[in-house]
């Protein structure tokens, strides 16, 4: 059976790959929201943005009923915390960043006078004591600009509060693995960028507006998505975020769930998910042929649906979730089918939402 046509084409990944090489880090996000937004202007009526720079593209904008589709734009990074007296920089997390792969890695310090490369330096192994060796910690590892004092450090522009970020670019392997550093959730402004773009070169007229939404500040607790949906006052979210590939090595299955890259999007069971909005989205997958996976989450989802669910009264919202391997690293891993699956079924869901629908149990 012939394979089916990618719905992505050269200018989408084009897009993609200026989208994640570009610095977005928590808090910073301005630079990768301006990029998010000139992809998006032509297939959107106007844009919204906050004070702490959320972006939203909205077609439709005076209909009452109002539907968001969601990913968030921030990325992990690190704060320098203290610069010792020989030019060492000690850092604090922005977001979960994982102390354990930053040895050895090279970092951007970005400062009022541009980008101060360093290196997250570690002691060589042959000085190391290995029957009592000392594992990588955030109050232990620290970045070396080439300096040997604090004066000269701060003389480049460092200072505390200085914000740092991984440099590592976008790359494909094996032809369908895309593989970056903040793919979480870089891939979800994609995602829904793309399902705006179908929209438009396909003619779809909806009977709702349509908010697509790039959230700011997910990683450091879901702060974007809770001002913005105090803004919109949606009746409806979905929300797409990655989750974990759990067949990865040294993860529990039997703890975290079965979910496998290549085996399409993960539609999530949780108190935050509506049922009957899931449902809806379960069943156009199913007539349309979109290969989907189930997660069941306890309490919450961690994601910006909570975040939509449970303000202005109760929104009726879902999770979508794009499987990913080595989450908060800077080799993050993503299946181009799953990505295509993704829009397909944000998409297709979409048009089968009527405007004034409640969802209601009762």
């Amino acid at each position: 059976m012939a394979k089916a046509k990618s719905i992505l084409n050269k200018k989408s990944l084009d897009f993609l790959e200026k989208y994640l090489n570009n610095a977005a880090p928590t808090g910073y996000e301005w630079e990768g929201q301006k990029i998010w937004m000139d992809y998006l202007k032509p297939h959107v009526d106007e844009f919204i943005t906050d004070t702490y720079g959320t972006a939203v593209g909205v077609i439709n904008p005076k209909a009452k009923y109002k539907v968001v589709i969601e990913g968030h734009a921030d990325e992990i990074s690190w704060y320098v915390n203290y610069i010792s007296d020989d030019g060492l920089i000690y850092v604090v997390r922005n977001g979960g960043s994982d102390h354990q792969i930053a040895p050895s890695k090279i970092v951007n310090i970005h400062t009022k006078n541009g980008i101060v490369k360093g290196v997250f330096g570690w002691p060589a192994i042959h000085t190391r004591n290995t029957a009592k060796e000392e594992a990588p910690k955030p109050d232990n590892i620290f970045i070396d600009v080439g300096c040997t004092k604090k004066e000269e450090v701060e003389k480049l522009g460092v200072h505390v509060g200085c914000v740092i970020t991984y440099p590592d670019e976008f790359h494909i392997l094996n032809k369908d693995k895309f593989v970056c550093r903040a793919l979480d959730n870089r891939m979800g402004g994609f995602m829904i960028a793309e399902v705006a773009r179908l929209l438009k070169e396909n003619k779809k007229e909806l009977p709702f507006g349509l908010y697509i939404t790039n959230a700011v500040q997910e990683e450091v607790g879901l702060n974007g998505a809770r001002m913005i949906t105090e803004t919109i006052q949606p009746n409806v979210a979905i929300v797409t975020d990655v989750t974990h590939d759990t067949t990865t090595p040294m993860i529990n299955t039997k703890k975290q769930g079965l979910i496998k890259i290549g085996k399409g999007p993960v539609v999530a069971y949780a108190p935050a998910v509506q049922q009957k909005l899931r449902d809806l989205i379960t069943s156009t997958a199913e007539k349309n042929n979109i290969p989907f996976q189930r997660s069941a989450l306890s309490r919450y989802t961690g994601t910006d649906t909570d975040a939509f669910a449970f303000s202005n009264g109760g929104v009726a919202s879902a999770l979508i979730s794009l499987p990913l391997r080595y989450m908060h690293t800077t080799v993050e891993m993503v299946h181009k089918e799953d990505v295509e699956n993704v829009i397909k079924m944000i998409y297709e869901s979409l048009l089968q939402i009527k405007a004034g629908e409640t969802f209601s149990y009762f």
